[in-house]
């Protein structure tokens, strides 16, 4: 039978859920009569479908959301990685933009009227539940974001198949993609689109440049680049008679291949992680509904102050465990630099000048030691904050830690307090669950004890003696009373946790331990996005070592082109190789050697000396001639490499995703019934042999 309660809440969400529609409704059709939907009417007529068109309705919905507070700056941050996959295509990105905050919300609204319905009796939870579930939908939003990055990178593969029959049907490059670019159903046209009008541009290299900025990934930049530079220095034939471009093409395809099985390795690893790691903290509540129906002895536990620390733990552990699957599941897809693209609520608050001279408190001294180990890891992290941003973050986080502890240390207090005054006690030890008759007798001896409790509570030094005398005084006993030295006892026990439950100074030392700990967090967090991304150093070399082979063999390539081009493809190593680029016009050897003593890993060195040969000493193509030769084994060793990252992700993914369902089990359900079970069995067996 389903509980009436429950059932209630039922039928006031549906209600609700059906008031907010009509709402809609009517807002919706109240806004189709002001002159912005009257124009989209009057460019309609002529061509409307007389049928449903989904893409119509999100462009309605499109223009309702960016109307709305909250979901109106949602939506421009989403739109704005959409844009790179929509490349001046304003139709479809508002399309896409709307369909997916639809779903976002769609998935919501249940999820959220879920979460009231089982966590409706306890406020705090289920306020923490609210929260962290804006995180889940904002995860979704990405990962619709990341299968239209993925579906993009797919067609990539079809589309350079037909840019090699086109090239050999044509000989021209520019011509070749303007042909395969006019299939308009595919989203990949439209980049090939856009590359076709940089190659035909008066100034090409600079279109292409802004081109480099705003590609959705590094394939189609190399695409473009050899496409340019294919262009401008012309075509070669190797010495098997095939063309150089139609060469490199296929290379950039082996290595969008190896790309997409690596994603989609990830993807299955990856696919059930996140919602293991967050469904703990929705079946708190059923679990211990369950248990406390079941075995009344673990009331005192999951109603209690322990209770509480430990459902607060799981959640704490959940938070951690998703954000790390999630930054351990990242592909490396569409990214928005929000450096550049926004002002962020930290730029604010950087530039009130009181909170400003406080924040630069806690900024290390330029030039410090402290600032460039900072300096450095936002660097190997690729962080895109700036310096001030991330010790707002810190700052913030630490008060927010300090001051949410407090009040969870009253709310606690609170918690054990009213335990005392609500629950049933009983005058001796119960097993099982109580009957509806020792419930009512149960109830009514906490009424009677919480009349003594309030009367005497106050007192720190009260002895047993005082309530026995208090006791005879009152209504409830007559003189010489039997029950009164063993219910006194009782009481006297209620009120030591009555009295004791008050702020203590290891509270406050324990706020400020959180404290630090959020402070760190962010650095903690930072240190672990570094070791993710030295996880994947190695398949960064291999793929400089396939931009080198593309360019090795063109004609009036040099060394800094090739350091031009690794500083663009570059993640992990861009930083000392953007150095080498600004130095090398001053000495191309001393900023080459300055390169290679600035990393540790040998391939990457390797490639550091064979430009510091081809420098001074031997032609470049001679320079790599061992890449060119060692090509099928480098791609299989990248397989190997992607499938080794992939197995550690996937283990350390495990553990990570796992954690917080074990401890629910382990630690919220098993050992509090085991613990308590025995400690009641003890105090039965106990009663009974007296």
């Amino acid at each position: 039978m389903i509980d009436t309660n429950i059932l209630k809440y039922i039928m006031i969400g549906a209600g609700v859920l059906f008031a907010f529609i009509i709402i809609a409704y009517l807002i919706l059709n109240k806004k189709m009569g002001k002159s912005e939907y009257k124009q989209i009417k009057k460019l309609q007529e002529g061509t409307k479908a007389d049928t449903f068109s989904m893409e119509i309705l999100y462009q309605k919905l499109y223009l309702t959301y960016i109307k709305t507070p909250f979901i109106k700056r949602y939506i421009y941050k989403l739109r704005r990685r959409l844009e790179i996959l929509n490349i001046d295509d304003e139709y479809t990105t508002r399309k896409d933009s709307a369909r997916i905050l639809t779903k976002a919300i769609g998935i919501l609204i249940p999820v959220v009227a879920l979460t009231i319905i089982i966590t409706h009796s306890n406020l705090l939870l289920m306020c923490i539940l609210l929260i962290f579930e804006l995180f889940i939908v904002d995860t979704a939003v990405d990962g619709m974001v990341d299968k239209i990055d993925n579906n993009l990178l797919k067609e990539q593969i079809d589309f350079f198949a037909e840019i090699r029959h086109a090239y050999h049907e044509y000989n021209m490059v520019e011509e070749a993609i303007y042909q395969v670019s006019l299939d308009d159903e595919k989203n990949v046209s439209k980049q090939g689109e856009k590359i076709y009008e940089i190659l035909i541009s008066d100034d090409p290299e600079t279109e292409l440049e802004k081109y480099y900025d705003i590609a959705p990934n590094s394939y189609l930049k190399e695409f473009a680049g050899i496409s340019y530079l294919t262009q401008e220095f012309g075509d070669r034939k190797e010495d098997d008679g095939s063309s150089l471009y139609l060469k490199n093409i296929n290379n950039i395809t082996q290595e969008m291949q190896i790309e997409i099985l690596k994603r989609d390795k990830l993807n299955y690893v990856f696919q059930s992680l996140a919602f293991i790691s967050i469904a703990p903290v929705l079946l708190l509540e059923p679990l211990k509904n369950w248990s406390v129906s079941n075995f009344a002895f673990t009331s005192s536990f999951y109603n209690g102050k322990l209770g509480m620390i430990v459902q607060i733990l799981i959640v704490l552990l959940t938070v951690v465990s998703y954000i790390m699957t999630r930054k351990l599941k990242d592909n490396g897809g569409v990214q928005v630099d929000i450096a550049t693209n926004q002002h962020p609520w930290q730029e604010k608050i950087y530039r009130i000048p009181v909170l400003k001279r406080i924040i630069n408190a806690f900024i290390p001294k330029k030039g410090s030691k402290d600032y460039r180990k900072m300096q450095r890891l936002l660097k190997d992290s690729a962080s895109k904050s700036k310096m001030e941003w991330v010790y707002i973050n810190r700052i913030c986080l630490a008060v927010l830690a300090f001051v949410g502890t407090i009040i969870l240390s009253a709310q606690l207090h609170r918690i054990a307090i009213n335990y005392v005054y609500t629950e049933p006690t009983t005058e001796t030890t119960v097993m099982g669950t109580l009957s509806e008759e020792n419930q009512r007798k149960a109830d009514e001896l906490t009424q009677q004890d919480n009349y003594f409790i309030d009367r005497l509570k106050g007192d720190l030094d009260i002895t047993q003696a005082e309530i026995e005398e208090e006791m005879e005084k009152s209504k409830y006993y007559e003189e010489g009373d039997e029950n009164i030295p063993t219910d006194a006892e009782r009481v006297l026990g209620k009120l030591k946790i009555v009295n004791s439950e008050s702020m203590k100074w290891f509270e406050e030392l324990l706020a400020i331990v959180f404290a630090i700990i959020a402070y760190m967090a962010p650095v903690w967090m930072m240190i672990f996005q570094k070791k993710m991304r030295q996880m994947e150093m190695e398949s960064e070399v291999m793929q400089f070592q396939t931009i080198i082979v593309m360019l090795m063999k063109i004609e009036r390539v040099n060394v800094e082109m090739i350091l031009e081009w690794l500083e663009r493809y570059a993640n992990i190593f861009k930083e000392p190789i953007a150095r080498c680029v600004n130095n090398y016009e001053a000495g191309a050897w001393e900023a080459l050697e300055e390169l290679k003593n600035s990393i540790t890993h040998p391939d990457m060195i390797r490639i550091v000396e064979s430009l510091q040969a081809a420098v001074e000493k031997i032609p470049i193509r001679e320079a790599f001639d061992e890449l060119d030769a060692d090509r099928d084994y480098h791609q299989q060793k990248r397989k190997d490499t992607n499938d080794q990252l992939i197995s550690r992700k996937g283990l350390i993914g495990k553990g990570v995703g796992f954690a917080p369902m074990i401890c629910l089990f382990v630690g919220y359900l098993i050992i509090p019934l085991v613990v308590i079970g025995l400690t009641s069995m003890t105090d039965a067996f106990s009663q009974l042999g007296a």
